[in-house]
Order: C-alpha cells, then structure tokens, then sequence
C-alpha cells in the first residue's frame, strides 16, 4: 500500500480535470471562472468581423512595475498548475469557438491604402539619438497613467494614432528553486494503489493566509538554472512612446499565411448513396458532400436551415460537377451520407490509435513546416503572429439562429489575399499555385492580410496575436479610455436625465438610449440587411421588443449579439417609462421605437463630451467599473482561497449579467456535476479510511467530536464500487507503464520486459484489494507500514479543508452554469482590477488566467496593490 494514505488518486493533479467539458451555445467560453480561454494563434474564429486596423500605440507615462507585485508573481509560477494552460479548477477542454470581440466594425476594402512615407534622414537621426540617450537611463519613476491622453475609439484608419519603434529591455524570467517538503500525510493509503507523491510547497503566500485549501501539483517541465540565458521581453508599456496619430509601424517582414491543403478523394469504395444506390460524384461535388457528411451526428445537421442551405448550395456544385453514373439528385432526403460519415469516424479511430512516437512525429513535421509563419519582424524585433492559418472550405455554421448557416464556404486562394508588408522587404510566396491579389505597404493599419469570405462578404484579417506590442497597445488605450470616462460620467448622466423631459423629440429619444446604455449596458446597435440574423441593440430595438408594464417596469425581449436572446424585466425611471409609451404611441410593432437616432447620430454626441467616446466605451466603463465595486464589497477578509475565488467569480457573473453574456447551461453539466458528486464521496471516503486507523490505533479516537460522525453520501454499495474502480484503475495504469516502458525499450535495442513483470503488478493489485475488501465494514483499518497518530490525524485535518474547497467549487459550478464569463474577462473587465485584487488578498494569478491570458496583458501584471479602477 502506498505511503499518501487514503487520498484520492487525483490529489496531486488539478481539481480541473473533473470540470465540466461541455461547450457553451454561444460559443464563449465556460461559466467556470476558471476556464481555459482559447489560444490566441488558432484560426480566425469563421464568422468573426475584425477592424480594419488596431488602435495605436498609448501616450502613457511611463509606469516602473511593482517590485512586490513581481515576487508575488515569481513565487506564483512556483506554485502553478500542472498544465501550463489552465488554472488549478479550469476545465481540461478546450473552448469550441473564439470569443467575439464586442463593438467590432465591419472593415472597408483594402484597395486603395494609403502608403506613409519613411522619416526624414535628420528625423531619424533625431529619433535615434533620443532612444540612444533613453537606453542609458535606467528604469524611469513610477507615475500613474494619463488618461486624457488615450483614446481607444475604432476610427477609420486615416484617424488612428501611430505606433513608433521603442527600446528592448531584457527581464529576467528566472523561477526561484521549487521548496519541496514531506508530502501531506505520510500515511499508507488501504484504499488506494498509487505510490507516494510528494507536493512542491509553494512558499509565495503571505502569513496567516490557508494555503491548504488548495493543494498546488507540481508542474511539469524543466525549470531553469541560474546560468541559463535570460529571456529576452519587450516591454513596450515602460518604453518612451513617440506617437503622430497615424503610422503604427517602421519596418514590417513576415511569410505571409499557410493555406489548407488540397481536397484527398475518398477511397473508391467510399461513396453516398441516392434512394439506395451509390453516387460516384466528381472531387468538387464529393468534397462539399464529405463537409455534411462530417457533421452527421450533429446538432446542425438536425437544423431545418441549416439543411437547407447546404443542399442549395451543393445543388449548384452539382450543376457545374454532376455525377459520373448520371444519378440526377433532387431531393434532400433521399441522400445518404452515412457510408461518407462511417469513413470519416474510421479515419479519426486510426489517427487516435497513433502511438505515442507517431504523434509526436506527426506534431514534429507539423512545427517545422508552420515555423516560418509563427513569427514576424516588426520594426525590427520579432513577435508572433496570431491567426496565421487560412480558414478551409466548409459549411458556415454561425452563432444563434443565423439565415445563412449551412452555406457553403469557398476555398480561399492566394488570388483572394491581400499582402500588407514593408516596402522594399521579400514578398512571401504562397504556399499553393498562385499569386496574390494585391501587395500594399500601408502602416496606418496593424493586419499582415486580408480577404473576403463569401458568406456575408465580411473581411478576414490576419493580426498579430494576442501578447503582441500593436494588440497590447490597443487594450491597454481601450480601458484607459473607459478610465478616462470616469471625469465625465456624472456630468453626462446629468445632461440625458435633463434631456428626458426635452420638447425636441429627437433630443428626447437620444437621452432614453443613453439611459438604457448607461444603465443596462445596452449595445448601440446597427441596422442589419435582410439576409443577415435579425439581431439589434438600443438604437435598433422595434416597438415589439419592449413591453410597457406599470407602474414603471419595461420588459425587454430581442435578440442581441450572436443571437443570443436579451430578456429582462427592470424597473426604470418613470419619466423613461413615459418617454417609452410616448415613443411606442400610434406605431406598429414593426417599427423602430428610436426613429429619430441611430447609432452614428449618438456615438457623435457622445464625442462631444469626451474625445473618443462611443457607446462601446460606456459599456467597458460600466464592465469594469460594476465588476470592481462588486470585488471590493465582497471579498472576505479572512477566507481561503477558493472563498475569495468565488467572490470574484461571483462579481464577474454580476458584470456577465449586466452583459448579457448568458448561455444554455451545458448539456453535459449535469453529467459534470455527477462526477464531481462521486469526487467528493471518494474525498470522504479517503477521510473515512484514516479514521478506521485511529480507531484500530485507540478506540479512545471514537470519542473524540472530529471523528465521532461518519461521513454521508457513503453506502455499502458506492464503497464497494469505489475500491473496485480503485483497483481497475491501478491495474489499467500499470498496463500503459508497461507498454510505454517497452516501447521506449525497443526504440532504444534493448529487450522489452516480461509479461510477468506486469503479471506480478497485476496481482499486487489484486491482493491489496481483496485486503482492503475484508475491512469493509468493520470500522477499522491497517496501514502496511505503522504511523504516528500525529501524521495521521494530520492528514484528516487537510483532507476537512479539501472538502471544504471542494464542496465551494461545485457551488461555483452550479451558480454559474448559464453565465459564460470568459467574454467579460477578456473584453471588459480591465486586466489591472484582477491583478491588484490578486496582489492584495494573495491569490495566485495563474487561478483566474490562463497562459494566454498572462500573455495577452503582461502590462497589467505590474500594477501596485493600492491600484483601482
């Protein structure tokens, strides 16, 4: 029996691996708190429209890191989850869709770019000799950010502002040496097989905070010597800024993008079939026919429209590629794609069965061939590019109830791609027959490439990632922007209350919008054509998405972004009331109820008042500003860590609400919650078993208050299910050892070892349940190798805090089963509130964002702890 006594055999891996894998319907991420955002460099989510180009560079004082803080951070990393991606409780799935960025504006054409010429020689020489002299200074004082100097509107791109080339600092990334101690109980465990672990300690928390109630794993990989090189980080955020407005970069090289590889045919024995018989269809039709065929046992393939669509479109493949056995295919449900669908699902069985060498082979020419493309010059430092990946052909699938899903989409080729690089650098040469449709060389925008997708005709573009300098500007100028709204807030509140009780209609109705959109943080809104999905904000709301209900209550019913429905009963102003019945009065429910302001009208009379104000600004402002009241009332002051976990959880669902960022609860939250009912019985069966080892010690432990109740949800029945599952667990375990032990012996020409080797584990296992079965019900337990009582009631008490935990982690589950929070965490909660609000009350950063979350906004991470919003 093992030495860690009775723990679980997921003490030492990450609470997440029991999270919920289920996928939101609206496609932005978990309701956990934790959740694993996606990787910033996958491919452009397909319906995503992205500005035309990135807001620029900051005008910010320059602000030293807190030196506090950056031990906070460093002993946290010592500490951090297994896997690198994911916090400790974040769920082990990846998200299905991209997080859409909100307020994104539908970007004009490329042609036509205007190019900025270079510097002048005495501009440069001045340039250069200001970075000489700032290079020779070190770390400029601490001073806080200027906020009447940002801007984070999304003007055109003649208007954004510029991002000049700045200094490299070198930081170093060094970790300090892990602590490892004795791991928690060392006890023998009776009722579980796994060999004793021990716990690296984290020494980062402060005194008197309960780091017990959440066990830090130990992480993988290597850490690095004290001699080894420093990693070289651009810190753009500490650098002198020289903006003009306008040229975002000097000098920009890059490879250009990867397309998807050519149509393969399926085997000729692989064919679909019509009112029985098989179609031998050309490779253009078959492979249309192969993306429906993929998504057989999907929900879309059980949509009307999205059924529709699809057939329409292939339909006209059809007509230029028709079948060879001259089939003629009419009707829809007469085809059969099921033959197509089982080759597929073979396909995927065999690619799983790859070995463990194969895959990593297989990864191995995938990284060598996309290792051009990862990374770009930027004025002359290198930074990765983000969505570098053309998106393949397939069926456009949408958000929410799209008219358009099912459509096919076409294969885009290089003469769809427009270039944007620096003049005079190597043009990239597309890795597929063709040339591009446009070179241009324009640096007032931050895109690498651009395209049209034939779906909507919305633009493509491919940007730097998310940890890059250009896309770290632009989020640190868009919340210092909503920062800046703070000095104009109240007196703008009190011009719209005043202009509520106008007798200039069109004045009257604007107050009322910018009510809602203070107040519910509506969206402003913009008018939809006829074939796109019928969703509107504040200025497009008709007549028959409010209903008045007295004395003062509105009901709002539409559909918002992606789709995703927009219902609220709230009580408002009773002028407003009024003002809605006024606006409602003698018109259909067809009708505009703002008829008199639209979105362009308002964004422009909020200009007024602050440059760069737009109602997209307002709703960051009051993200931000909701989500770091709701932290600083509700944060206990003395509680575990998981406690204070889900106080910033609950105040991020409070700003989803107030967003609208909901979501279906799950399908699979149920089944989630099943399995981490079971974790938690198996959590107390572990308690239950020491406690049968203090009562064989001394049965003068039964009467002692902490072990005299037995644990609930414990039956005869589940105990003897749960040392079975224990015991297969430990043989199946054993079983991959060895195999992976003899494979690594055969690549390396040396004989594999005996079947009995892994007999002999086999039967160990077997034995050592079979004596853990004859204690069931006695109420005593034995150990293989005697304890003090000391380590054993020891590790009762740390298996007391990890229910506990536990038990508060299923509640978070529960509560934010139909909240998506990771839209807010990304888009509209100011990165700065997390990082103060972790450096204050000592949770480790790594526990609320991801991986891609640190990289995307390491300039927050240095804030001091007396920083607020």
């Amino acid at each position: 029996m093992s030495s860690d006594a009775y723990m679980s055999s997921d003490d030492d891996r990450p609470l997440g691996s029991l999270q919920n894998d289920g996928k939101a319907n609206t496609g932005r991420g978990s309701a956990n708190g934790y959740a694993k955002e996606e990787a910033s460099d996958s491919p452009m989510s397909e319906d995503e429209d992205m500005p035309l180009s990135q807001v620029a560079a900051p005008k910010s004082e320059p602000v030293t890191p807190a030196k506090s803080l950056r031990r906070k951070r460093a002993a946290a990393l010592d500490s951090s989850s297994e896997d690198d991606d994911t916090p400790l409780a974040s769920s082990p799935v990846k998200q299905s869709a991209t997080i859409p960025m909100p307020g994104t504006s539908k970007a004009s054409t490329a042609n036509g770019h205007k190019t900025v010429k270079a510097e002048s020689d005495d501009k440069r020489s001045s340039t250069t000799a200001k970075k000489k002299r700032a290079s020779t200074k070190k770390g400029p004082p601490q001073k806080k950010l200027k906020r009447e100097d940002h801007d984070t509107s999304e003007p055109p791109a003649s208007e954004d502002e510029e991002s000049t080339p700045v200094k490299k600092d070198k930081v170093s990334r060094k970790r300090k040496p892990k602590v490892k101690e004795e791991t928690d109980a060392e006890v023998e465990d009776a009722g579980k097989f796994k060999p004793t672990k021990k716990r690296a300690i984290s020494k980062k928390v402060k005194d008197g905070a309960d780091e017990s109630a959440t066990p830090q794993p130990k992480k993988k990989g290597k850490v690095k010597d004290e001699g080894e090189d420093e990693e070289e980080v651009y810190k753009w955020w500490e650098a002198q800024q020289n903006n003009d407005g306008e040229v975002k970069w000097q000098t920009l090289e890059h490879n250009g993008v990867i397309f998807p590889p050519p149509y393969e045919p399926l085997p000729s024995n692989v064919k679909m079939r019509y009112k029985g018989k098989e179609v031998d269809l050309p490779l253009e039709s078959e492979e249309v026919a192969g993306f429906y065929a993929a998504m057989l046992e999907t929900e879309h393939a059980q949509d009307a429209t999205f059924n529709k669509n699809f057939f329409e479109d292939w339909l006209k493949v059809l007509q230029d590629h028709p079948p060879r056995n001259k089939i003629k295919i009419i009707k829809f449900e007469d085809c059969d794609f099921r033959p197509m669908f089982e080759h597929f699902e073979a396909e995927k069985a065999k690619k799983k069965a790859l070995s463990t060498a194969e895959k990593k082979e297989l990864k191995k020419q995938k990284d060598a061939f996309e290792e051009k493309y990862v990374t770009c010059l930027l004025d002359g430092r290198k930074e990765k590019v983000g969505n570098f990946r053309v998106e393949p052909p397939g069926l456009f699938r949408g958000r929410g109830d799209h008219p358009k899903k099912g459509a096919l989409k076409f294969r885009v080729r290089p003469d769809d791609i427009t270039i944007n690089i620096g003049e005079g650098t190597p043009i990239p040469v597309p890795n597929m027959p063709g040339q591009w449709k446009a070179i241009v060389h324009d640096q007032t925008v931050t895109w690498l490439a651009n395209w049209v997708e034939n779906v909507n005709g919305n633009y493509k573009y491919v940007f730097l990632a998310a940890g890059s300098s250009l896309k770290g500007q632009s989020d640190m100028q868009k919340f210092e922007k909503a920062r800046e709204l703070k000095n104009h807030v109240d007196r703008i509140r009190k011009d719209y209350s005043a202009d509520l009780r106008s007798k200039v209609m069109a004045d009257r109705q604007r107050a009322t919008a910018m009510y809602f959109i203070d107040k519910l943080a509506l969206r402003a809104g913009n008018e939809k054509g006829e074939d796109e999905a019928d969703t509107v904000g504040c200025c497009s709301l008709r007549c028959e998405h409010v209903t008045l209900e007295a004395p003062d209550f509105l009901i709002f019913d539409f559909l918002g972004k992606d789709s995703i429905r927009y219902y609220n009963r709230v009580s408002v102003d009773p002028q407003v009331f009024k003002n809605i019945k006024l606006f409602k009065d003698n018109k259909e429910d067809s009708d505009n109820l703002f008829d008199r302001v639209n979105t362009s009208l308002l964004n422009k009379h909020l200009a007024s008042y602050m440059k760069g104000l737009t109602a997209k600004v307002f709703r960051t402002y009051n993200a931000s500003i909701t989500f770091q009241q709701q932290l600083d009332e509700g944060t206990p002051a003395n509680a575990t860590i998981q406690e204070k976990l889900n106080a910033y959880n609950h105040a991020n669902r409070m700003v989803a609400i107030l967003c609208n960022h909901q979501r279906s609860a799950p399908k699979t939250h149920e089944q989630s919650m099943g399995k981490m009912r079971d974790r938690l019985r198996s959590l107390k069966y572990d308690r239950m078993k020491l406690r049968h080892v203090l009562f064989n010690m001394d049965p003068k432990f039964k009467k002692q208050k902490q072990y005299a109740d037995d644990e609930s949800d414990l039956d005869d029945d589940w105990i003897e299910d749960h040392e079975k599952s224990l015991k297969n667990k430990e043989i199946e375990k054993a079983e991959k050892k060895f195999a992976k032990d003899n494979e690594k012996l055969v690549q390396e020409g040396n004989e594999p070892q005996p079947d009995s080797a892994l007999q002999e584990k086999i039967e160990a296992a077997e034995a050592e349940y079979k004596r853990v079965a004859k204690e069931r019900g006695t109420g005593k337990a034995k150990l293989k190798r005697d304890r003090p009582p000391e380590k054993i009631e020891e590790a009762v008490q740390k298996l007391d805090e990890k229910i506990k935990t536990f038990k508060l982690q299923m509640d978070d589950r529960e509560a934010g089963k139909e909240v998506a929070l990771g839209t807010s965490k990304i888009n509209y909660l100011d990165p700065r509130i997390t990082a103060a609000w972790c450096s204050v009350h000592n949770v480790p950063i790594e526990k609320i964002f991801s991986k891609t979350l640190l990289v995307k906004f390491p300039w927050a991470m240095e804030v001091d702890d007396a920083w607020k919003f």
